[in-house]
Order: structure tokens, then sequence, then C-alpha cells
């Protein structure tokens, strides 16, 4: 079953080419350059480096894939959570294969897309399970008793961690994107440096707080310069991210346990930080957890997890209007 999938939410023109949960081909062709000095991803730019990048990109993915279009089982396209201007390229461009080929089209959640990125290294069996997505854009933990099925046990209130990542690295001067600078200074810091707040630790729910956490770090940095005295970034970036991945590992072990299930996935670009990695990974060994997360490259938006998601619902029957809308809110299940 050979499914292309386009994946144009955001920043990230992506395109793969999978056989179910066999990746023949995995392109992306990355905006960094272009949203890098006005320090965010500015929607009007991401949608226009999208139109310009997805067809030789398309044709290059089936190309790798060995396959042309006529070879294709289904068109499988982000079609929400994310930009509106940039989905509708992607759709565009699914909708417009769909209809020359007769292929299904397949609608996908961008949210179910990072779940589903685990099938890729680790197989299908992954329920039930816990899942703890987090991204530029979402943190949550969702119950997946059974493959295509989500149950929202808790989310951000607030800010993504994501977001508060590329902040904090913004305002210490770490360029755009800040992630995975921040990951890297803050390997060479004390992660106990700093105490900062853990929102919502003990909340005895599942939902996540993160602006609060924000504004304690630059008051923390106010007040050291008032003093007079230097403020080590390398701690900082530590200290700051020790206190994102103790409330995330906590609620995500807690869940586990409360729905009683012996999986936990993990999905979105954050899931690409070492120390959640490292950390949720010795956090589920004492518990008896078995943790998966995809690689470094499939972490990020990337057109495989859309392949795979609308791989798994056209092996259900599912298929999509062609009249589908963008959905820039869209809720995962």
């Amino acid at each position: 079953m050979r499914v292309l999938g386009i994946e144009t939410s955001c920043d990230e023109t992506a395109v793969a080419v999978v056989d179910r949960e066999t990746v023949l081909a995995n392109l992306i062709a990355s905006q960094v350059d272009v949203h890098e000095r006005f320090g965010g991803v500015v929607p009007e730019l991401a949608s226009r480096a999208h139109v310009e990048a997805l067809t030789p990109l398309i044709d290059v993915a089936l190309e790798t894939a060995g396959c042309g279009f006529r070879d294709l089982d289904g068109v499988a396209v982000t079609v929400g959570p994310g930009l509106v201007g940039a989905l509708l390229v992607g759709m565009a461009a699914a909708k417009s294969i769909a209809l020359g080929t007769g292929a299904p089209l397949i609608g996908v959640n961008h949210l179910e897309g990072h779940i589903l990125a685990n099938a890729v290294e680790h197989g299908p069996e992954l329920t039930p399970a816990v899942c703890l997505v987090v991204s530029g854009g979402h943190t949550m933990l969702v119950h997946m008793p059974e493959p295509l099925r989500y149950e929202l046990l808790g989310q951000t209130v607030d800010d993504a961690a994501g977001e508060a990542f590329d902040k904090i690295a913004r305002f210490l001067g770490l360029g755009f994107p800040g992630g995975p600078a921040l990951d890297r200074l803050a390997r060479d810091g004390d992660p106990n440096a700093i105490r900062f707040p853990r929102a919502m630790a003990d909340s005895g729910d599942f939902d996540f707080s993160l602006s609060g956490l924000k504004t304690a770090v630059l008051r923390h940095v106010e007040a050291e310069r008032q003093a007079g005295r230097d403020v080590d970034p390398a701690d900082l970036a530590a200290s700051f991210q020790e206190a994102i991945v103790d409330v995330q590992v906590a609620k995500t072990i807690d869940a586990a346990r409360e729905r009683r299930v012996e999986t936990v996935l993990l999905g979105g670009g954050v899931v690409a930080n070492t120390r959640l990695r490292e950390r949720m990974e010795k956090a589920g060994a004492e518990a008896g957890l078995r943790v998966l997360f995809p690689s470094m490259d499939l972490c990020t938006d990337n057109g495989a997890m859309i392949a795979v998601a609308g791989a798994w619902r056209l092996l259900r029957g599912e298929r999509t209007s062609h009249g589908v809308g963008a959905d820039p809110s869209l809720e995962l299940g």
C-alpha cells in the first residue's frame, strides 16, 4: 500500500512515500533561512515558500521511492491544525493528485501524525498507550486505548513547550529556531543551579502551564543584573529546561499509571530535546513502562508521519471528501 504524504502545516515543506509503515522516501525543504531574520514564522512567507518547494519535492520523492503517480494507493495530507494558508497549499496539491489519479484522499490530523511517527521504527503494535505530544504549538497528554482512537487527558492552559523554548532562546540571543540551540547550551549547564517554579506540578490533573515559568526566568535575570551579578547562560538554560521536563515526565508517568497502560509514546518537535528523552527513558524504566519515541528526523514535522497515518486510515476503509477544508484549530479525535 503506497501512500504519498504531504505536510505543510507550518514552516517545513515535507513529502514522503510509504508502504504502510516502511518509508520509501522522506524529504523536507526547510524554511529556516526565510524566517530567521524575523525571529519566528511569518505565515505569508511560509505559504509562498510552500508553493515554490512543493511540486519539485513531490517529483523527487516519487523518483526516490521508485514509483509514479499512478502507483499510489492513497494521498494523505495534513488538514489541521496549523497555519491556514500553509495548510491550503498542501491540500490543493493533494486534492489535485487525488483527482488526477483517482487515488483516495485521506485528510490527516497533524497531531495524530506525530503520535504515529512511532510506528515507522517501532512497528504498528503501539496500543494501549499514553501519548505525550510536545511541539511548538501543542503540549498535551492523550490516552490511545486502540489505534486511531484518542482521549485528551490534559493540555497546556497557556503556552506550548516549544513556544516557551523558542522565547527563552530568543531572550538569550540564541536565534531561530531556539529549541535546538537551547538544548545544546543546556548540556554545559547545571540543571539544579536555579530552582524555577514547576507550574501545576501538584494540580491533581494532567494540564500544563508555562507562561509563569517564562516570567520567572526573566525576573531572575533582571534581579541578578540589578544586584551586579552575571548570569551563566548555560546554567539558566539547563535550569529552565529542567523545570519543563520535570513536570512533563511526572505527569506522563502518572497518566500511564492511572490508565493502566504499559506503553508511553512521545511525539512532536520538542521530543528531539535530549534531556526530555533521557529523563523519560529513565522514569519509564523505573516504573516498568515501555517508552517509545521517534528518531530525531521523525520528531519534527515530516511527510512520513502523515503518510503512515493516512495508510492506517486507508486500511480501515476511510476516505476524505475533496470538499474538505483546512482547519487551523483541528482537535485530535
